[in-house]
């Protein structure tokens, strides 16, 4: 979810979904340790729980970021073992790192020693041309020796060479069925399985299997989704803020970012899909993606734009 999770597009999840745990983008220990720390850790109190991701093989680098994180006011730290960027690669961690299961064991040490968060691991089933279950049953295994006890499984292969990152979501098949294993394998560890999981029907059946669900582009392209599945996700159905709300909620934040020196676009580019399948949805994309619309253009262009999708909200607001 690299430039989508970002601190705006959390904050914005979080009025649509309250209870829903949000994760930042994969941020690397190179970042943290020589870059802008506040720029990439800084978030609003209303984003809670809010789970830190790391990039990083080196143990020390991973633990001093971790401390980072963890003074900074994060809920979890999650080791990234699963993204196949060649990029990312380069840097010798990422999904490339399933190969060496003990020096990830290692790296969830270093970050367990460090501090008092839970430290939790997303990787993929397997890298390459590796299918067997054994692969990622002894990954599991040898990396919750370390003392992860939190797994969140992309049920897809890592193709480290040939596939983008794009193809590496979409060309190799998913096999749910070893999540499942996994889960029956090792009934102690929490389970979580992602990939390809976008309707409702498709996820209320992965929680009858498995101890959670994990939604990354389904959810940003279709964020009331999040708002939907909190009706049975959690055991304890909750009110339900319909999109009209979401938007009023998001108008004081856009304003004080505003005056913070932040674009409206850098907001409003993580909200397009609010109306994703609802009556208004294109007009709603094309209002807060015109440019010449965005120029110069306050929070008001939020309320503009509903008014023009469901002027009886706003009537209603009003």
């Amino acid at each position: 979810m690299m430039d989508c999770t970002d601190r705006h597009c959390r904050y914005f999840l979080r009025l649509v979904a309250p209870r829903v745990r949000l994760y930042t983008e994969m941020i690397t220990t190179g970042a943290l340790r020589f870059g802008n720390v506040p720029r990439h850790l800084d978030f609003d109190p209303a984003e809670h729980p809010v789970a830190l991701q790391l990039g990083g093989s080196d143990p020390q680098a991973l633990a001093y970021c971790a401390r980072l994180g963890e003074a900074w006011g994060y809920d979890e730290i999650n080791l990234n073992v699963g993204c196949p960027s060649e990029r990312v690669q380069t840097g010798a961690f990422g999904a490339c790192l399933m190969a060496e299961p003990a020096l990830v064991a290692d790296c969830v040490r270093a970050m367990r020693d460090a501090v008092a968060l839970p430290v939790t691991v997303k990787h993929r089933i397997g890298i390459d041309a590796v299918e067997d279950y054994a692969f990622v049953r002894d990954f599991v295994g040898t990396v919750a020796e370390g003392g992860a006890s939190v797994f969140l499984v992309h049920a897809r292969n890592a193709i480290l060479k040939g596939l983008s990152p794009k193809q590496n979501r979409e060309v190799p098949p998913l096999k749910y069925d070893y999540v499942h294993r996994l889960k029956r394998d090792f009934p102690e560890l929490t389970i979580v399985i992602n990939g390809g999981l976008a309707t409702h029907e498709a996820t209320a059946a992965e929680l009858e299997r498995v101890d959670g669900v994990m939604l990354g582009r389904a959810a940003y392209h279709n964020p009331y989704l999040l708002a939907e599945a909190e009706g049975y996700a959690f055991g304890v159905p909750a009110p339900t803020r319909t999109r009209a709300q979401i938007v009023e909620r998001l108008v004081p934040y856009a304003a004080e970012q505003l005056a913070r020196g932040v674009s409206l676009r850098a907001i409003a580019r993580h909200v397009l899909g609010l109306y994703h399948g609802a009556s208004g949805a294109r007009t709603w994309r094309r209002m807060l993606s015109d440019a010449s619309l965005l120029q110069g253009a306050g929070p008001e262009l939020f309320l503009a734009a509903l008014r023009e999708v469901e002027p009886l909200a706003v009537a209603a607001a009003a």
